[in-house]
């Protein structure tokens, strides 16, 4: 019982035993699963994990926060990474400002549709993620260009000292993210707002530049995924970010952040990120097909979010 409850207080504990697990599955499986493997899988999660982060911060404000814009901010952010940078290095300085400024003028709007016109995130993030699908749209009539910048590839598939460069990047945004949590007032602020953003209000705190900034953070993330992902897929395609739809909000409640908001771990979020990806493939090593692999998904994540609400019910009581 003493472990169990160490367990429950450090939730991204679980992810880890889910890792574990499946490690030593698809070890049985076959044969050459090892960690050298398991670092592959790893630098593949890298890309989820920099989305997951984001929508971390989205979800820890509470009120049922969860921005759905994310996919369509990954998808035309490498339709205009690839245009801009027409393949080339120096292409880069005129394409990555502008990514950046796709992520903040999403995440401005989101913040604005949630705070200003009392929109429900779920809605707001949805409806942005509709007007980002059409500028991809006439994007996609524009993209002539295969080409991949040079600088940018290597940073989605070079190795330093044998560790992907793209898992080292996703590992300091983790260990920043959890800086910022538990280290700065900003991450304290989040969390009280989270809870409860009225007594937070009432407490002195500036409850709608938190929202915000969290709102910022995910369309910057998810801008500049979409960036890398262009280069580590080899260009752009419509809906490149789909997947990213569902598996960014599993990889934050699977690693342990509550879904209600208030409590969040970027570690758990790293893990979770690692566990949402094994998972696919082991069912790709035993054959399902991708129809199956997303019933399984969706079902992992509403079994851990219903035992989530159960835990909040309980506790409420």
């Amino acid at each position: 019982m003493t472990v169990l409850t160490r367990m429950r207080d450090h939730r991204w504990s679980f992810s880890v035993l889910g890792v574990l697990a499946l490690w030593g599955l698809l070890s049985v499986m076959t044969s050459h699963f090892n960690l050298n493997s398991l670092s592959g899988v790893a630098s593949s999660a890298s890309f989820l994990m920099i989305v997951a982060i984001g929508q971390m911060f989205v979800i820890a404000s509470g009120s049922g926060n969860i921005d759905l814009s994310i996919p369509s901010v990954i998808t035309v952010s490498a339709f205009v990474t690839m245009i801009l940078s027409q393949g080339t290095n120096s292409g880069l300085l005129l394409a990555l400002p502008a990514v950046i400024a796709i992520g903040l003028v999403t995440g401005a709007a989101n913040a604005f549709l949630v705070l200003k016109l009392r929109i429900p995130a779920i809605i707001a993030t949805l409806a942005i993620g509709y007007v980002l699908d059409s500028a991809t749209l006439i994007a996609n009539r524009s993209l002539d260009v295969f080409t991949v910048s040079t600088l940018l590839r290597g940073v989605t598939s070079a190795k330093l000292a044998g560790v992907p460069v793209i898992l080292i990047l996703a590992s300091a945004l983790m260990m920043v993210a959890g800086g910022i949590i538990k280290g700065t007032t900003y991450g304290r602020t989040l969390m009280a707002v989270g809870q409860n953003a009225t007594a937070a209000h009432l407490a002195g705190a500036r409850t709608g530049r938190t929202i915000t900034i969290a709102f910022l953070a995910s369309s910057l993330l998810g801008a500049v995924d979409g960036a890398l992902l262009s280069a580590h897929a080899g260009g752009a395609f419509l809906q490149m970010g789909e997947p990213y739809l569902l598996q960014s909000v599993g990889a934050v409640v699977v690693g342990g952040t509550l879904i209600a908001g208030g409590s969040a771990t970027a570690l758990g979020t790293f893990f979770g990120s690692i566990l949402l990806v094994l998972v696919v493939t082991t069912m790709q090593v035993s054959g399902w097909s991708p129809g199956m692999q997303e019933v399984v998904q969706g079902a992992i994540i509403i079994a851990i979010l219903a035992a989530a609400g159960s835990g909040l019910s309980r506790r409420s009581a």
